[in-house]
């Protein structure tokens, strides 16, 4: 697998009259990874997605994919790239089969056993042949990305792919994209305001906020992280009155609180050996330890200061 990546934005910024959506982007998309967009309503996700596909212009700065410009080299960086942005865009009085065949035609080396292998791909075997009118929005998702797929791209571009999915279908949609980045080296870029999806789907996210970019992490090190460096701990330990007089006199305890398993404190990592000593000098009985994550959503509204995602 190759180290360069296949999508670099460097200094993108998009403005319109004297507002400036979005500012001054820079980061790396490497392959096979799935990247994910987060960020509160108005944030730039669409923005920048409808920049890296050729739909809007970029004011400064540049996007290259696979190493071709997207402003100076459009057919030649494009061709690598299939996309949804918002809705999948079909013709309703056709079918699905020939809502593929009529794209194919377009794009040379479509072959008929191409289109049978995205039509197994997405699970539409059973309604290929049905009018899309006849669709639910989530077989019309599932459409979408079979025809964003039909050139083999090496960069799958998805604006909240999930929309009218259930929760099957999201966890088919799930699969079958690590399907994708595990064994066709694919790198997916998708923006979801499902944040919980997006922990079990993404490789590392990028938070935008007010169109400028907060951060690009994996899902664990934003899991991992806290704006003061402390993170939560359940102590299993009786008796619980104890424990918790004793910890909530510590100074390194920045929280305590008892819960039905035992204890909960906000602490700093290297603070638990020397806290168990304490525990264990006032002769309380410890069970256990243990780290309690946070959610991606949790850590998206701390690092956003509460702003809703969308």
């Amino acid at each position: 697998m190759s180290n360069e990546p296949i999508v670099s934005l460097r200094g993108v910024t998009k403005r319109i009259g004297r507002t400036t959506i979005i500012d001054n982007l820079t980061f790396d998309v490497p392959q096979g990874e799935i990247f994910g967009f987060l960020g509160p309503n108005g944030a730039g996700k669409t923005t920048t997605i409808r920049m890296m596909v050729g739909l809007m212009s970029i004011s400064q700065g540049e996007i290259v994919i696979k190493g071709k410009n997207i402003k100076h080299e459009f057919e030649q960086a494009i061709r690598h790239v299939g996309a949804i942005v918002e809705n999948p865009e079909m013709y309703k009085y056709l079918s699905g089969y020939h809502n593929l065949v009529h794209y194919a035609r377009m794009v040379p080396g479509v072959t008929k056993e191409r289109i049978d292998e995205v039509v197994s791909l997405v699970k539409l075997e059973t309604r290929i042949h049905d009018k899309v009118k006849k669709y639910s929005l989530g077989m019309r998702q599932r459409l979408g990305v079979a025809q964003a797929l039909l050139h083999r791209p090496s960069l799958l571009i998805l604006d909240e792919p999930t929309n009218g999915l259930d929760p099957a279908g999201i966890r088919e949609l799930r699969d079958y994209l690590r399907y994708l980045t595990r064994t066709e080296g694919i790198t997916v870029i998708v923006s979801s305001h499902l944040l919980t999806e997006m922990e079990l789907m993404c490789d590392r996210v990028a938070i935008l906020q007010q169109g400028k970019l907060i951060d690009v992490k994996t899902i664990q090190e934003f899991m991992a992280d806290s704006k003061d460096g402390t993170q939560t701990y359940l102590i299993e330990a009786s008796p619980v009155d104890e424990v918790h007089a004793a910890v909530s006199g510590m100074c390194h305890v920045k929280e305590a609180k008892v819960v039905t398993e035992g204890v909960e404190i906000v602490t700093e990592r290297d603070c638990i050996p020397d806290i168990l000593a304490e525990l264990m000098r006032k002769d309380v009985r410890i069970y256990g330890v243990q780290l309690l994550r946070q959610s991606l959503e949790d850590r998206f509204l701390e690092i956003t200061g509460g702003e809703q995602v969308g």
